[in-house]
Parts: structure tokens; C-alpha cells; sequence
């Protein structure tokens, strides 16, 4: 392993990588890493022409790309020659997700997927379904439960309840439904006074970037999938060879 990270993160899209790129910079505190997104296909995604590459955008961009990960790894996400290139893979999927009923979708049907989604719980506790939903992670990578090398990050219910928590910390719409239980963060965004307020759009999470990594710690503090995110890459990373 070299002395710079090499990180292959595979997520919904490119708002979601800003967010976690954040994250990465405040939790390796000045490390060396390089975080690639290879789903949805960065050299199409950050085009911003709306092309996220052959396996499409979103959460079904992200099914698609483990379920060939694990056929290019003979059945398993660890045999992925990915490994060759990275040290770390991070899997990104909101865990609104796990409402989605994809075997029944009149435009865009999965059927494989019957009786694996919905899997979604009563939230609080957030940790219902975000377990429920890497657990059918782990199915598409062909894995009992998350191998080495790889992070499965879950914000409930989206990561712009972390954007919420690092932007707007007293927000009363997302505290009144509970931070990681309020079904939209999305629309609080847009909810906020003139002057504050931004879109979920990669120019405006890029100016936003600095406040997410400064109020990374404060996040992992008020939020439960943040601070398992946190653990599990720290843990991820320690485990690594040394360089």
C-alpha cells in the first residue's frame, strides 16, 4: 500500500461523493488518500450532462455495479480485481432505499429482488432498517457480512441529513421528526431562509464542502449512521498493511 489512500467508492451520485470526500478529509486528519468514484462513472457523472455512464444513476446504479462486482470476483465482492488498484472500497446507499419495492416498479422492475425490498422499519431506531439494508448489501456482493477492505456507509435517511446536521444544526423541521428518522432531509434545504438556503447540486455541496468537514466531528455526535461510518472506516484503514 502506498502512503496516499487509494479509495474506490461506489455511491448513488456525485452530491453523495462531495459529502463523503468531507467526511474522508476530516477522519484521516491530513492523510494522503485519493477517492475515485466508480459508480455512477465519474468522467460522465461530474459532466453534469446528466450521463451517469451504462449502469445508470441512484440506488439501482449501485445494485447493478456489486452484482457484477461479485461475478468479476467469482461470486464475491473480495475477489474483485478492484483490489488491485484500491486499498479501500466504500459502498454508499441511503437508507430510504430500503422503502423502495423494485419487484413491482412499472417503469424499471427488479424482480430478483422480491422479498429482499422493501426491508425498511419503524424509525426510531434508525438502526432497524439501515441493519436490514446492509444486510441486503451484503447479498448483492456476494457476502454473509461486509468483508475486509470494504465500508458500507448508510445515512438515515439520506446523507443530506449529515449536510443538515453540518449546515443547518438547529434546524427545527429535522429535530421535530428526529435527524435521522425525518423521511426528506432533501426538502429541508431548500426550506431555509433566502440568504442560507442551497440546492442539492454538486456546485452548491462544493461551497458547502468546508462546513461538512469541519462539522464532522459534531455529526458523528448527533448522528448514529455518521459514527458507525466513522468506525467502521477507522477500523477499515487500521487494518490495512502498513505502508
Amino acid at each position: 500500500m502506498s502512503n496516499t489512500l487509494r479509495i474506490a467508492l461506489i455511491g448513488e451520485g456525485v452530491t453523495d461523493y462531495v459529502v463523503l470526500s468531507a467526511a474522508m478529509e476530516s477522519m484521516l486528519s491530513g492523510r494522503s488518500f485519493d477517492l475515485k468514484l466508480l459508480q455512477p462513472e465519474g468522467s460522465l457523472a461530474f459532466t453534469g450532462a446528466g450521463d451517469a455512464g451504462p449502469l445508470g444513476g441512484g440506488w439501482k446504479g449501485v445494485y447493478k455495479w456489486c452484482i457484477q462486482s461479485a461475478v468479476r470476483g467469482s461470486g464475491h465482492v473480495s475477489d474483485d480485481p478492484v483490489f488491485v488498484s484500491y486499498d479501500l472500497l466504500v459502498v454508499h446507499l441511503d437508507a430510504d432505499v430500503a422503502g423502495e419495492d423494485p419487484a413491482n416498479d412499472a417503469i424499471d422492475p427488479i424482480p430478483e429482488l422480491a422479498g429482499r425490498l422493501p426491508c425498511e422499519q419503524p424509525c426510531p431506531p434508525a438502526s432497524a432498517t439501515t441493519g436490514a439494508l446492509r444486510a441486503v448489501m451484503s447479498s448483492w456482493l456476494g457476502e454473509a457480512e461486509t468483508p475486509p477492505r470494504t465500508v458500507l456507509c448508510t445515512p438515515s435517511k439520506s446523507t443530506e441529513a449529515w449536510v443538515m446536521a453540518a449546515c443547518f444544526p438547529t434546524d427545527r423541521g429535522m429535530a421535530t421528526k428526529g435527524w435521522e428518522c425525518h423521511p426528506k432531509p432533501a426538502t429541508r434545504l431548500g426550506q431555509q431562509r433566502k440568504q442560507t438556503r442551497f440546492a442539492k447540486a454538486r456546485a452548491d455541496y462544493e461551497k458547502q464542502k468546508p462546513k461538512v468537514q469541519a462539522g464532522w466531528p459534531d455529526i458523528v455526535t448527533k448522528l448514529s449512521e455518521a459514527a458507525r461510518f466513522q468506525t467502521d472506516f477507522a477500523a477499515a484503514v487500521q487494518a490495512l498493511p502498513a505502508a
